[in-house]
């Protein structure tokens, strides 16, 4: 900043020498402007004769009259000029003007040493003026030479390593993470202690995890714990659309990290500059493959004294190249994964430090109504609540504040604008009673948190279902009961109404591909044995699977697409049995929601065991349209196909299981 302020008074300053100069040139090379209103020298003489005039001062080519009238105050005097060879006493003596004591005062005043310099000055001005212009000319195509030649500089920025903004006390929910990074810290610190051992500290540590697990703030902890200097910088600084520019720029990096040893070096995202090599479209002498060989050299090139470490942090180390995940570059990988219900908790006492929560907030239930939840998801959470609690001009934040937080960083805000009929409406209720239902019947389905029928976003209701504790396996029975769950909707709508809508649209997609999971990645179909069932293909280029290579035959794949529908149709047959026995709760539930649109805690657990609710509404008449009769047929088994799509991956197979959430879409 304050470099910037000096070359700003520095091009100010220059402007504004250069404007003066133009007045000067100006006003020099056309003296008529100062000169338009002198009067004759005639008119001059004329008055002398007169005896109008008390004095004449001469000043070189310049004449200064003061009238008698003004008593040599000056204040109507006049100027006049005459020739430089022209003699002012022979001129009035010859027009018989009396001089001295009796008559005209003559004074001749000399111009002084600063004068006759100022006038030399200014006819040598425009040459000067030039020659200045010229001058900043040329210094300004130096500067622009100057930056041509940094353009291969490291755009690295050194944190100050004396004041310290994070450190490993606002970093929670990573104890293990924060374990493997004090290592390092120490060994800056007291490297004697591992040297005298024989140990090596590792030269890379490469930070991975989910967006949002805290790898970036870990790094910049690690920074503010050391005390040394820290540089950091991202992956996509190195790439540029010269070719050299970005291994120069790896150069410099490490030139300055030598400099200051014992120092570390943060590349966040590097992956932006670390692909497999070979995976681009420019072959060998591609920008990024450059690039990366000169990382490769540096890290591989350290002494066992320099007391450089490399940290760098990435969410995809599965297009990494091998090369740089090798011992003696990235020696050490430290996992971040997403916090348990203990580290939510953790994550939310440090986010929520300094301020003013309610009596009632309980951090330990909240962080079990946020499975899944990442540290940054906390964040905005702890955020999100603090602003609705100023938006209602409270003084402290309390627990509905909270809750709604949650729904608002899940599906969004509530579309309060949002106008729409009363049959939608009721369509919805019936929808979301059905998927609370079968889930709360189902033994090995998620508890049913809350129950809403708000849009938010593009759902026009949603049910949230909360684990009991945190799971990380799944089971056979968990996937199918969360199969009928899913299903549980399109029943309901059915079983009421005699209708089939599009608002289960994304419950028959996560159904199927909850199927899919289970037959083709998790070898949990009897009849086809336990065995995987197609290779995923995916360009390292493109960072995403775009393609499965299919390892069997036509006729397993009509096994599987059997397996399937019979998944499928099992599930809905399981919805249809829980929903008939159950529809006066089903009934219940539904009109309580259109009445007060939403449902959670002990009055949901009422609704489920029939208990009164104090006038909401606890027939066993359902509500439903006019034309539509009370109580349809049970429909038909449904003939379910599914699309040939590809196979969820690993991660995406136990998020469908882990959704807290399943709405219906709109």
């Amino acid at each position: 900043m304050r470099m910037g302020n000096n070359r700003w008074l520095r091009n100010s300053l220059v402007y504004l020498l250069i404007i003066i100069g133009v007045i000067v040139i100006f006003y020099t090379l056309i003296p008529a402007f100062g000169t338009r209103n002198d009067l004759p020298l005639t008119e001059v003489i004329a008055k002398a004769q007169n005896h109008e005039i008390s004095e004449i001062i001469v000043e070189g080519d310049k004449l200064t009259v003061i009238p008698i009238v003004t008593g040599g105050a000056g204040g109507s005097q006049y100027t006049s000029r005459i020739n430089d060879q022209t003699d002012i006493m022979e001129v009035l003596a010859d027009n018989d003007v009396e001089t001295g004591p009796g008559g005209v005062q003559v004074t001749f005043k000399g111009s002084g040493g600063l004068g006759s310099f100022l006038g030399l000055l200014l006819n040598f001005l425009p040459l000067i003026f030039f020659g200045g212009l010229i001058l900043f000319m040329m210094r300004q195509a130096q500067g622009s030479n100057n930056q041509t030649l940094s353009f291969a500089r490291s755009r690295a920025r050194m944190m100050p390593f004396n004041r310290p903004t994070v450190t490993f006390s606002d970093v929670a929910g990573v104890d293990e993470a924060k374990t493997e990074l004090v290592e390092v810290v120490e060994f800056l610190k007291y490297p004697e202690r591992f040297l005298s051992l024989g140990a090596r500290i590792p030269k890379g540590v490469l930070l991975v995890g989910q967006p949002g697990t805290g790898k970036t703030l870990l790094a910049r902890a690690v920074a503010g714990e050391a005390g040394v200097p820290f540089f950091h910088i991202s992956g996509s600084e190195f790439v540029e659309m010269f070719v050299g520019v970005g291994a120069a720029r790896v150069r410099d990096l490490f030139d300055q990290a030598k400099r200051n040893a014992p120092c570390i070096v943060f590349v966040d995202e590097i992956d932006a500059v670390g692909r497999h090599r070979g995976a681009g479209l420019g072959g060998g002498h591609d920008e990024r493959e450059q690039t990366l060989n000169q990382i490769l050299v540096e890290m591989d090139g350290f002494e066992s004294n320099t007391n450089i470490i490399v940290l760098a942090a990435t969410n995809r180390p599965d297009i990494l190249d091998p090369a740089l995940l090798r011992p003696g570059r990235f020696d050490r990988r430290v996992v971040l994964d997403l916090p348990d219900v203990v580290g939510r908790q953790a994550i939310l006492k440090v986010h929520s430090a300094g301020k003013p929560l309610g009596a009632e907030i309980n951090l330990e239930t909240l962080a079990k109504e946020t499975p899944g939840f990442s540290g940054a998801d906390l964040s905005n959470l702890i955020n999100e609540a603090a602003l609705l609690a100023a938006r209602k001009n409270q003084k402290t934040i309390h627990m509905p504040d909270f809750e709604e937080a949650v729904e608002r960083v899940i599906a969004g805000p509530e579309r309060k604008s949002r106008v729409i009929s009363s049959r939608e409406k009721e369509m919805t209720a019936y929808h979301e009673a059905g998927h609370a239902l079968v889930a709360w019947v189902l033994p090995h389905a998620d508890r049913v948190h809350k129950i809403s029928i708000i849009s938010r976003g593009n759902m026009g209701g949603h049910t949230t279902l909360l684990p009991e504790e945190d799971r990380y396996l799944w089971t056979k029975n968990q996937f199918l009961d969360m199969m009928a769950v899913t299903m549980g909707g399109r029943v309901a709508e059915e079983q009421i109404f005699d209708e089939v809508t599009t608002g289960a649209s994304n419950d028959l997609e996560r159904a199927t591909k909850i199927a899919l999971s289970m037959i083709k990645r998790y070898g949990m179909s009897s009849a086809l044995g336990p065995r995987t069932f197609g290779k995923r293909e995916e360009l390292v280029f493109l960072g995403r699977e775009i393609s499965e290579e299919r390892d069997y035959g036509d006729k397993v794949a009509e096994e599987i697409d059997q397996e399937v529908k019979e998944l499928v149709n099992n599930a809905y047959v399981q919805a249809c049995d829980i929903l008939t026995e159950q529809k006066p709760n089903l009934v219940r539930i539904a009109e309580y929601l259109i009445e007060h649109e939403a449902v959670s805690g002990d009055d949901l657990q009422r609704l489920f065991n029939g208990e009164e609710m104090g006038g909401s509404g606890d027939t066993g008449t359902p509500a439903v349209p006019p034309e539509t009769p009370p109580f349809a047929p049970k429909p038909a088994q449904p003939n379910v196909s599914p699309q040939p799509a590809p196979t969820l991956s690993s991660q995406q197979g136990q998020d469908l299981g882990s959704m807290p959430s399943g709405g219906r879409d709109n």
